[in-house]
């Protein structure tokens, strides 16, 4: 005669779901790796007349920078020359990035664009962009009816 031992465990079907819940869930929560932050970083404020935006982007010559107004859109184009060291210097650390950068911003209404000013101090570029007096509202006055 032949004796078959039970086994020890059992399989228990909501363990499993629970089991199978949890690796689901993990695969969902892990880390995402980090955008890149976008440059040069914007700060962007509007009133009624006219939208300023500011933006940090030292090191850069004016001359280098190139704005584009196309009716709500601004586009901010530039290049950041390398630094390079001198012969029997070595870098020890370099996190200040090079190269083209472009930013596109859709602004909250039309401007216009031969009114639109820009100046750069200290490292900061801060662009006037007046909105269109075709896109401001208007009052429009109710008569009374006859």
């Amino acid at each position: 005669m032949i004796t078959i031992a039970r086994p020890t465990w059992r399989w228990d079907p909501w363990r499993e779901m629970d089991r199978m819940q949890r690796e689901i869930s993990s695969f969902f929560t892990l880390p995402r790796p980090r955008r890149a932050a976008s440059f040069p970083p914007l700060n962007i404020h509007s009133g009624d007349d006219d939208v300023i935006i500011t933006s940090e982007i030292p090191g850069i010559d004016p001359g280098d920078v190139e704005l584009t107004v196309t009716g709500d859109t601004l586009t901010i184009k530039g290049t950041r020359k390398p630094h390079e060291v001198k012969d029997g210097e070595t870098w020890h650390r370099r996190e200040r990035g090079s190269g083209d950068f472009f930013r596109t911003v859709q602004l909250p209404y039309t401007v216009d664009s031969g009114k639109v000013q820009a100046e750069y101090s200290l490292g900061v570029l801060r662009i006037t962009l007046p909105r269109a007096e075709s896109d401001k509202p208007r009052k429009i006055a109710v008569t009374p009816g006859k």
